[in-house]
Protein backbone atom coordinates (compact mmCIF):
# COMPACT_ATOMS: atom_id res chain seq x y z
CA UNK A 1 0.00 0.00 0.00
CA UNK A 2 0.96 3.44 -0.77
CA UNK A 3 2.16 5.51 2.37
CA UNK A 4 3.49 2.89 4.13
CA UNK A 5 6.90 2.87 5.44
CA UNK A 6 9.45 0.88 8.24
CA UNK A 7 8.76 0.84 11.07
CA UNK A 8 12.03 2.88 13.16
CA UNK A 9 14.09 0.00 14.92
CA UNK A 10 13.96 0.36 18.51
CA UNK A 11 17.07 0.65 20.43
CA UNK A 12 18.46 -0.35 23.91
CA UNK A 13 20.99 1.33 25.46
CA UNK A 14 23.13 -0.76 28.08
CA UNK A 15 25.57 0.18 31.08
CA UNK A 16 27.21 -1.45 33.65
CA UNK A 17 28.45 0.64 36.81
CA UNK A 18 30.07 0.72 40.02
CA UNK A 19 30.92 4.23 41.86
CA UNK A 20 30.95 5.98 38.09
CA UNK A 21 29.81 9.66 39.40
CA UNK A 22 31.79 11.92 37.45
CA UNK A 23 31.38 9.88 34.12
CA UNK A 24 27.85 8.25 34.24
CA UNK A 25 26.24 11.49 34.08
CA UNK A 26 27.92 12.44 30.57
CA UNK A 27 26.93 8.86 29.38
CA UNK A 28 24.09 8.73 30.00
CA UNK A 29 23.19 12.17 28.11
CA UNK A 30 24.98 10.98 25.01
CA UNK A 31 22.69 7.36 24.40
CA UNK A 32 19.03 10.20 25.77
CA UNK A 33 18.17 9.35 22.35
CA UNK A 34 18.04 5.41 22.70
CA UNK A 35 14.29 3.74 23.54
CA UNK A 36 15.36 2.70 26.71
CA UNK A 37 18.21 3.40 29.20
CA UNK A 38 19.10 0.32 31.62
CA UNK A 39 21.77 0.63 33.96
CA UNK A 40 23.24 -2.57 35.97
CA UNK A 41 24.65 -1.13 39.66
CA UNK A 42 26.96 -3.27 41.66
CA UNK A 43 25.91 -1.68 44.72
CA UNK A 44 27.95 1.52 44.09
CA UNK A 45 28.59 3.38 47.32
CA UNK A 46 29.83 7.25 45.85
CA UNK A 47 25.78 8.15 44.92
CA UNK A 48 25.94 6.14 41.56
CA UNK A 49 22.66 4.51 42.55
CA UNK A 50 21.05 7.16 43.46
CA UNK A 51 21.41 9.78 40.75
CA UNK A 52 20.20 6.55 38.28
CA UNK A 53 17.22 6.13 40.66
CA UNK A 54 16.15 9.56 39.92
CA UNK A 55 16.69 10.07 36.07
CA UNK A 56 13.04 10.52 34.75
CA UNK A 57 14.81 8.35 31.55
CA UNK A 58 16.83 5.27 33.15
CA UNK A 59 15.87 2.09 34.58
CA UNK A 60 18.60 0.96 37.18
CA UNK A 61 18.93 -2.47 38.66
CA UNK A 62 21.51 -3.42 40.97
CA UNK A 63 23.21 -6.87 40.69
CA UNK A 64 26.38 -8.46 42.62
CA UNK A 65 29.50 -7.96 40.68
CA UNK A 66 31.60 -11.70 39.99
CA UNK A 67 33.29 -10.58 36.86
CA UNK A 68 32.93 -7.92 33.70
CA UNK A 69 31.35 -10.93 31.02
CA UNK A 70 28.77 -12.08 33.80
CA UNK A 71 27.44 -8.30 34.54
CA UNK A 72 26.90 -7.64 31.30
CA UNK A 73 25.77 -10.99 29.98
CA UNK A 74 23.15 -10.42 32.89
CA UNK A 75 22.25 -6.48 31.78
CA UNK A 76 21.97 -8.21 27.99
CA UNK A 77 19.23 -10.22 29.03
CA UNK A 78 17.12 -7.75 30.66
CA UNK A 79 17.06 -5.37 27.43
CA UNK A 80 13.54 -5.36 25.31
CA UNK A 81 14.97 -4.52 22.01
CA UNK A 82 16.44 -6.08 20.07
CA UNK A 83 19.24 -3.70 18.78
CA UNK A 84 21.64 -3.00 21.98
CA UNK A 85 24.22 0.05 22.17
CA UNK A 86 26.10 -1.32 24.64
CA UNK A 87 28.49 1.26 26.45
CA UNK A 88 31.53 1.47 29.54
CA UNK A 89 30.02 4.05 31.96
CA UNK A 90 33.15 6.51 30.55
CA UNK A 91 32.07 6.32 27.44
CA UNK A 92 30.20 9.39 25.51
CA UNK A 93 28.54 9.12 22.12
CA UNK A 94 28.97 12.31 20.12
CA UNK A 95 25.70 13.87 17.86
CA UNK A 96 27.66 12.54 14.33
CA UNK A 97 27.78 9.15 16.02
CA UNK A 98 24.63 9.36 17.64
CA UNK A 99 23.06 10.08 13.93
CA UNK A 100 24.89 7.03 12.35
CA UNK A 101 23.70 4.72 15.04
CA UNK A 102 20.11 5.77 14.15
CA UNK A 103 20.76 5.44 10.55
CA UNK A 104 22.88 2.49 10.67
CA UNK A 105 19.89 0.08 12.47
CA UNK A 106 17.12 1.46 10.06
CA UNK A 107 18.96 0.28 7.10
CA UNK A 108 17.83 -3.23 5.99
CA UNK A 109 21.02 -4.03 4.84
CA UNK A 110 22.37 -3.36 8.32
CA UNK A 111 24.92 -5.88 9.86
CA UNK A 112 24.39 -8.19 12.85
CA UNK A 113 27.50 -5.86 14.60
CA UNK A 114 29.53 -2.66 14.49
CA UNK A 115 33.10 -2.65 15.91
CA UNK A 116 33.58 1.04 17.51
CA UNK A 117 37.02 2.92 16.93
CA UNK A 118 37.08 4.93 19.83
CA UNK A 119 38.83 8.42 20.99
CA UNK A 120 41.07 8.08 24.51
CA UNK A 121 40.92 10.98 26.70
CA UNK A 122 43.32 11.81 29.14
CA UNK A 123 41.28 14.39 31.67
CA UNK A 124 40.41 16.71 28.80
CA UNK A 125 42.52 16.54 26.44
CA UNK A 126 43.11 13.75 23.20
CA UNK A 127 44.84 10.46 23.35
CA UNK A 128 46.60 10.20 20.16
CA UNK A 129 49.19 7.34 20.45
CA UNK A 130 50.30 5.33 23.50
CA UNK A 131 48.92 2.23 22.33
CA UNK A 132 45.05 3.05 21.72
CA UNK A 133 45.34 4.41 18.07
CA UNK A 134 43.94 0.98 16.77
CA UNK A 135 41.91 -0.02 19.49
CA UNK A 136 38.09 -1.36 18.55
CA UNK A 137 35.30 -2.87 20.06
CA UNK A 138 32.33 -4.46 19.53
CA UNK A 139 29.56 -1.86 20.83
CA UNK A 140 26.34 -2.17 19.06
CA UNK A 141 24.71 -5.49 17.83
CA UNK A 142 21.85 -7.39 17.57
CA UNK A 143 20.90 -9.64 20.89
CA UNK A 144 19.35 -11.93 18.87
CA UNK A 145 22.52 -12.75 16.60
CA UNK A 146 25.55 -11.76 19.47
CA UNK A 147 26.53 -13.28 23.30
CA UNK A 148 28.90 -12.73 25.14
CA UNK A 149 31.54 -15.49 25.19
CA UNK A 150 32.35 -17.02 29.05
CA UNK A 151 36.06 -17.69 27.98
CA UNK A 152 37.05 -14.08 29.24
CA UNK A 153 36.17 -12.16 32.25
CA UNK A 154 37.46 -8.64 31.79
CA UNK A 155 37.85 -7.40 28.57
CA UNK A 156 34.70 -8.92 27.30
CA UNK A 157 33.98 -10.42 23.90
CA UNK A 158 30.76 -10.91 21.85
CA UNK A 159 30.68 -13.37 19.66
CA UNK A 160 28.47 -12.84 16.57
CA UNK A 161 25.86 -14.97 14.23
CA UNK A 162 26.82 -12.68 11.35
CA UNK A 163 28.65 -10.32 9.63
CA UNK A 164 30.64 -7.39 11.99
CA UNK A 165 31.29 -4.03 10.45
CA UNK A 166 32.87 -0.59 11.13
CA UNK A 167 31.29 2.72 12.36
CA UNK A 168 33.08 5.44 10.69
CA UNK A 169 32.51 8.13 13.47
CA UNK A 170 34.20 7.41 16.77
CA UNK A 171 33.21 6.76 20.29
CA UNK A 172 34.51 9.00 22.83
CA UNK A 173 36.54 7.42 26.03
CA UNK A 174 37.40 9.30 29.59
CA UNK A 175 39.77 6.61 30.29
CA UNK A 176 41.41 9.05 32.53
CA UNK A 177 39.95 10.73 34.87
CA UNK A 178 42.85 11.02 37.88
CA UNK A 179 45.99 8.76 38.63
CA UNK A 180 44.78 7.05 41.67
CA UNK A 181 41.45 6.26 39.74
CA UNK A 182 43.13 5.15 36.83
CA UNK A 183 45.46 2.81 39.06
CA UNK A 184 43.38 1.21 40.20
CA UNK A 185 41.26 0.32 37.27
CA UNK A 186 44.46 -1.35 36.34
CA UNK A 187 44.90 -2.97 39.07
CA UNK A 188 41.26 -4.69 39.20
CA UNK A 189 41.81 -5.56 35.48
CA UNK A 190 45.28 -7.31 36.42
CA UNK A 191 43.20 -9.20 39.07
CA UNK A 192 40.31 -10.39 36.73
CA UNK A 193 42.91 -11.47 34.28
CA UNK A 194 45.04 -13.43 37.16
CA UNK A 195 41.77 -14.85 37.42
CA UNK A 196 41.39 -16.01 34.04
CA UNK A 197 44.81 -17.51 33.59
CA UNK A 198 44.12 -19.60 36.75
CA UNK A 199 40.77 -20.94 35.58
CA UNK A 200 42.69 -21.67 32.63
CA UNK A 201 45.55 -23.60 34.94
CA UNK A 202 48.00 -21.49 33.22
CA UNK A 203 51.18 -21.27 35.69
CA UNK A 204 52.89 -18.74 37.11
CA UNK A 205 56.61 -17.86 36.02
CA UNK A 206 58.98 -15.34 37.54
CA UNK A 207 60.18 -15.07 33.82
CA UNK A 208 57.16 -13.55 32.85
CA UNK A 209 56.31 -11.67 36.12
CA UNK A 210 59.81 -9.59 35.28
CA UNK A 211 59.67 -9.70 31.24
CA UNK A 212 55.64 -9.02 30.46
CA UNK A 213 55.77 -5.42 32.30
CA UNK A 214 58.82 -4.16 30.43
CA UNK A 215 57.73 -5.22 27.44
CA UNK A 216 54.28 -3.67 27.91
CA UNK A 217 55.74 -0.55 29.25
CA UNK A 218 58.25 -0.62 25.68
CA UNK A 219 55.52 -1.48 23.68
CA UNK A 220 52.95 0.82 24.29
CA UNK A 221 55.89 3.62 24.78
CA UNK A 222 57.89 3.13 22.20
CA UNK A 223 56.53 0.78 19.50
CA UNK A 224 53.03 2.55 19.98
CA UNK A 225 54.83 5.82 20.01
CA UNK A 226 53.82 6.76 23.75
CA UNK A 227 56.38 9.40 23.52
CA UNK A 228 54.69 11.52 21.62
CA UNK A 229 51.71 11.74 23.79
CA UNK A 230 54.34 13.41 26.44
CA UNK A 231 54.19 12.98 29.74
CA UNK A 232 50.34 11.33 29.61
CA UNK A 233 52.07 8.56 27.51
CA UNK A 234 54.66 8.16 30.18
CA UNK A 235 51.92 7.54 32.53
CA UNK A 236 49.14 5.46 30.55
CA UNK A 237 52.46 3.41 29.13
CA UNK A 238 53.56 2.95 33.00
CA UNK A 239 49.85 2.18 34.47
CA UNK A 240 49.45 -0.44 31.94
CA UNK A 241 52.63 -1.78 32.85
CA UNK A 242 51.26 -1.95 36.35
CA UNK A 243 48.46 -3.59 35.33
CA UNK A 244 50.49 -7.02 33.95
CA UNK A 245 53.02 -7.07 36.57
CA UNK A 246 49.24 -7.30 38.43
CA UNK A 247 48.39 -10.02 36.79
CA UNK A 248 51.26 -12.08 37.64
CA UNK A 249 51.73 -11.62 41.24
CA UNK A 250 47.70 -12.01 41.70
CA UNK A 251 47.75 -14.99 39.69
CA UNK A 252 51.10 -16.26 42.02
CA UNK A 253 48.67 -15.40 45.11
CA UNK A 254 45.63 -17.75 43.61
CA UNK A 255 48.33 -20.66 43.36
CA UNK A 256 49.67 -20.30 46.94
CA UNK A 257 46.05 -20.20 47.82
CA UNK A 258 45.58 -23.11 46.07
CA UNK A 259 48.07 -24.88 47.38
CA UNK A 260 47.37 -24.21 51.21
CA UNK A 261 43.46 -25.28 50.51
CA UNK A 262 45.22 -28.30 49.21
CA UNK A 263 47.19 -29.28 52.08
CA UNK A 264 44.59 -28.35 54.58
CA UNK A 265 42.09 -31.10 53.31
CA UNK A 266 44.52 -33.61 52.32
CA UNK A 267 43.37 -36.80 54.70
Amino acid sequence: MAGLSTPKQKLSALVITYNEIGYIERCIESVSFADEILVVDSYSTDGTYEYLLNHPKVKVIQHPFKDFTAQKSYALKQATNDWILFLDADEVVGEKLQNEIVSTINDPKACEAYWFYRKFMFQDTQLNFSGWQTDKNHRLFRKSKAKFTDKKLVHETLEVDGKSCILRERLTHYCYKNYEDYKGKMLRYGQLKAKEAFYKEKQFNYLLLVFRPLWKFFNHYVIRLGFLDGKKGVIISYLNALSVLERYRELKRLEKKNELTYYLVMP
